[in-house]
């Protein structure tokens, strides 16, 4: 792959148009504008990452998250800027477009999760596999089957910001080609893998191929290459959540300051200046300052070893060859860091009695919307059915002749609401609250 293809401008749904700079802005910077300004974005902030919605204690959600993530990429989109000058492989100001790039498409990562975190993914996939969905299989490909029954945020993710839905421009978001091919993980359709992760459905393949076509990205006949800037964005996406369920647990009182501290300190503990490091820990009195400062340098510690694992196979990651995720090549200390703090996590933190509860609760409200709407699809005549579809918006296409792009226009849909309008609109639903007018 080379990179005069890669770093490509041109905007889906608007390829006819030239792309000039506005505003002192490049066009990869604008992409970055558009997302963080967009609805779908601000969306985010009622969406679970890990725990539920907090009341007096602040914890990260699916926006704070996002936020932290492309800060992290875009630093080491720059780190790869500021190599690629030194290479003699791009200019300056070819360059210096890689930070924006990798942090537009860390902002957008998480666009298609569905609400109450991955347990959202699941009772997606669960109610076509068990539920009511299940009577669909025999009117769907395999390739569309899948689609619902492996369903992927990450593949929801592209389809939000490419498909055009009823109203919208071309193009959905219509960002630039190199900022939409950064974002997808798994390049290959649901029918390709044996793990419920896939980067497009069935409805964008040919919107994807485009795109991969232009930036010359490889293609074996059933999978293509990653866009090498991906590597980037999962390895941003891999350090903050990492060390950010940690101080999360930490703020919330699932994990004392004593395991948290033993859980980031062998981070450290190797290195040349664990001793001026231990001094600054000592002079902080406060214990939340204590954790910020430990999670700040094992971040910091992790993107440069991230970084350092890109360039020991950039030549093996431009062939188009997968590797490893980055996080997974780093040093022998920090990975057994990552391995301590996996295991806690799992047992300790997702395992907690709140996250348990919520990914019941919000497996419920998610199979019953579902149900809901596409049994309304199907007596769309009866009063009842009637009231339920004039709640979805007109810019969802389920009066589309094909079953396939209907199911999916109320995937979309349902995939697409906060934590907190699903459960209110499920209790609506459900006779359990109404609506008061004031």
């Amino acid at each position: 792959m080379k990179w005069e293809k890669l770093i490509c401008a041109t905007r889906l749904g608007q390829e006819d148009r030239i792309t000039e700079n506005y505003d002192h802005r490049s066009q990869f910077q604008r992409d970055y504008d558009r997302i963080i300004f967009s609805p779908s974005f601000r969306r985010l902030q009622n969406k679970t990452q890990v725990f539920p919605l907090p009341g007096s204690i602040f914890v990260h959600n699916r926006l704070t998250h996002s936020l932290e993530v492309a800060s992290v990429g875009r630093s080491l989109g720059a780190m790869l800027g500021a190599e690629l000058i030194k290479r003699k492989e791009l200019d300056w100001q070819r360059a210096s477009e890689i930070g924006p790039i990798v942090a537009s498409a860390c902002l957008a990562h998480d666009l298609g999760n569905p609400p109450f975190g991955h347990s959202g993914e699941h009772a997606i996939s669960d109610f076509f596999t068990n539920h009511y969905g299940r009577k669909f299989q025999e009117q769907f490909t395999e390739e569309q089957w899948t689609d619902f029954t492996q369903f992927d945020g990450n593949a929801n993710a592209f389809r939000l910001l490419s498909h055009q839905f009823i109203g919208r421009r071309a193009g959905g978001f219509a960002l630039t080609y190199s900022s939409l091919s950064s974002i997808v993980k798994y390049p290959y359709e649901s029918t390709h893998t044996i793990i419920q992760k896939f980067g497009f459905f069935q409805d964008q393949k040919s919107t994807y191929a485009k795109i991969a076509k232009k930036l010359e990205i490889p293609y074996d006949g059933a999978k293509y290459a990653r866009h090498p800037l991906v590597y980037l964005v999962e390895a941003a996406d891999d350090v903050c959540y990492q060390i950010m369920d940690i101080e999360d647990a930490f703020k919330i009182g699932i994990l004392t300051y004593s395991r948290v501290q033993d859980l980031l300190i062998p981070f450290h503990k190797e290195e040349s200046t664990f001793k001026q490091t231990q001094k600054t820990l000592n002079s902080i009195l406060d214990l939340s300052e204590k954790v910020a400062y430990l999670r700040s340098i094992s971040i910091g510690k992790l993107i440069n070893e991230c970084f350092e694992q890109f360039i020991l196979q950039y030549d093996v990651i431009m062939e188009g060859e997968k590797i490893k995720p980055l996080i997974k090549n780093v040093s022998s200390t920090s990975l057994r860091a990552i391995q301590n703090i996996q295991k806690v996590s799992r047992e300790e933190i997702y395992m907690h009695r709140e996250v348990v509860e919520i990914q019941i609760a919000g497996h419920k409200i998610i199979t019953t919307l579902l149900d809901r709407f596409i049994k309304a699809l199907e007596s769309q005549n009866s009063p009842h059915s009637k009231n339920l579809l004039s709640l979805i918006p007109k810019q969802y296409d389920i009066h589309n002749d094909d079953t396939y792009k209907q199911i999916l226009a109320i995937v979309d849909y349902v995939s697409g609401m906060t934590d907190v309008y699903a459960l209110e609109l499920y209790r609506r639903m459900e006779g359990i609250t109404v609506p008061a007018f004031y």
